[in-house]
């Protein structure tokens, strides 16, 4: 039984790893943390858990609280968790980062794109980047996993068998991506307002969105060599979801049984579905789920490749790979808590 802490568990990203974990049948949430609502039951702050989890929520003094856990959730803004950690508790527990705090290797990197100073870079270095479905053997002995992002997660898993089999022009890459609202988080922002949000589609970070260096960083560890993309983020009026369309040159010569080959890296994959030809990626058929659905179109009149791959930003975007990670982590099957089919409505 693994006894699990969360920090930050009254943001969207928490609240989802409380509904999976629920579920988990090797898990015990010992406690539950937030800075904002600390004393309250979370219950109070979560209606739909009242009688499920009506435990009370503790302060960020998490150092009081580790003799009860294996393992720390956090569900975090950046920043939070490079300036928790220290050798006392790591010594102890196994600690999940769903920010971005230990996703970049480059601390310089990490401080020009995020615009704040590491707090903990001599972590860095032993942090796991936590895509299960290409680093599971060396998640295996982590004690720090750094969660990838959502828009990461759907772009790399969607474009890295491709960028490894050598069959794209990698200066030519361009991503589209567009994000349902709680990508944004929790926390009031007028720019996310209901009358701001709703009956609009727009644009947003062009050029400077905080996920392009994860994506360049993961995708250049596939074919040993930097890359430089152009990446677009989009927020559309839904809840949920993320869709990427990227577009790349084709090597010449390249064949539509080529790529083929390189997709069927996923085929044993249980959450990373390689579609049926002609069927392309929606958003609300993974919705809720910890499932990521790929394919691509070959446009012969430009030689170039469509690839497409959506997720749920909240699952498999965030708590859903946390807890595959936490499977992994912990020796047991991959799978186990997760295997919720996408919501049809």
């Amino acid at each position: 039984m693994i006894r699990v802490g969360i920090v930050g568990a009254t943001g969207y990203g928490g609240c989802e790893l409380i509904r999976f974990l629920l579920g988990h049948p090797q898990v015990k949430i010992t406690w539950v943390s937030s800075r904002t609502y600390s004393d309250m039951e979370y219950s109070d702050v979560y209606r739909n858990y009242f009688q499920i989890v009506d435990q009370q929520c503790i302060d960020d003094h998490i150092e009081d609280y580790l003799e009860e856990v294996d393992l720390i959730f956090f569900a975090t803004p950046q920043g939070v968790c490079a300036k928790t950690l220290t050798n006392s508790i790591l010594e102890k527990v196994k600690i999940i980062d769903l920010s971005a705090d230990y996703r970049l290797k480059d601390v310089n990197v990490y401080e020009q794109w995020y615009g704040i100073g590491h707090a903990s870079p001599e972590y860095i270095d032993q942090a796991v980047y936590g895509l299960c479905e290409l680093n599971r053997n060396e998640i295996k002995g982590a004690t720090i996993v750094a969660n990838p992002g959502c828009y990461t997660t759907c772009a790399i898993t969607t474009i890295y068998p491709l960028v490894k089999a050598g069959l794209i022009d990698i200066n030519s890459l361009i991503i589209d991506a567009k994000s349902g609202v709680s990508g944004a988080g929790r926390s009031a922002k007028i720019a996310n307002l209901y009358c701001e949000v709703n009956e609009n589609l727009k644009a947003y970070a062009l050029a400077s969105h905080r996920h392009t260096p994860e994506i360049e960083e993961q995708l250049g560890y596939a074919c040993h060599q930097p890359i430089t993309l152009t990446f677009s983020p989009h927020l559309v009026p839904m809840n949920r979801g993320i869709l990427i369309t990227a577009y790349a040159s084709l090597n010449k010569g390249v064949t539509k049984q080529q790529v083929d080959e390189a997709y069927a890296m996923y085929q044993e994959e249980t959450f990373v579905r390689v579609l049926k030809e002609g069927v392309l990626p929606e958003t609300r058929n993974v919705r809720g789920s910890n499932y990521l659905d790929i394919n691509y179109v070959l446009d012969a009149r430009t030689n170039r490749i469509i690839m497409l791959g959506s997720l749920d930003n909240l699952v498999k975007g965030a708590a859903g790979q946390a807890i595959q990670n936490m499977n992994i982590l912990f020796g047991y099957e991959e799978s186990l808590g997760l295997l919720l089919a996408p919501a049809v409505l």
